[in-house]
């Protein structure tokens, strides 16, 4: 398999994020609401960065960019972390481009043994619809199992309340 690398996201990443975010737009509408929301336009993903910056300065998010060849390829990112257990959710999505390849999986695996050693998390969790068979998989692979359904606990970008599946890892 090819080299890749993965970080922190930097105000730095916000043009190269709007373009991976765009160019992906379609497939995670439904399950990125909250990043499509802030990244319509490349100010609003500069200001969203800049927010970003923030809460990884409080320990509050951690977003993770899968590099492949000096292009920026996936996402991987830390959130509702709960430092009261330690917990935290997980999210990941790859550009279409590179699907199937296994850098998604391997990524996810190196970022999980790296921050979890790094912030001692316990318990890892994944939300994720019934329909995203692909993140199912790839939770799945990564040693992550279902623990039960929330019914009605995302909405879609277009406003569809959905149940979701929890996936969970305790370490």
């Amino acid at each position: 398999m090819d080299n890749f690398t993965i970080r922190l996201l930097t105000i730095e990443d916000a043009e190269i994020f709007f373009e991976l975010i765009q160019n992906n737009k379609s497939r995670l509408e439904d399950f990125f609401a909250g990043t499509i929301k802030y990244t319509q336009t490349k100010e609003s993903t500069l200001n969203y960065c800049r927010t970003i910056e923030d809460k990884i300065k409080l320990r509050t998010y951690y977003p993770y960019l899968i590099f492949k060849n000096e292009k920026l390829i996936g996402f991987i990112d830390f959130k509702n972390i709960d430092w009261s257990i330690p917990k935290t959710e997980l999210g990941a999505f790859i550009d279409v481009n590179f699907e199937g390849k296994g850098i998604i999986t391997k990524s996810f695996i190196t970022l999980l043994e790296s921050v979890v050693k790094k912030h001692g998390f316990k318990k890892l969790f994944c939300r994720i619809s019934q329909r995203n068979v692909r993140s199912i998989a790839l939770a799945e692979r990564c040693g992550f199992r279902l623990e039960g359904t929330i019914s009605n606990d995302y909405r879609t970008t277009n406003g569809e309340l959905i149940d979701l599946n929890y996936y969970g890892k305790e370490l």
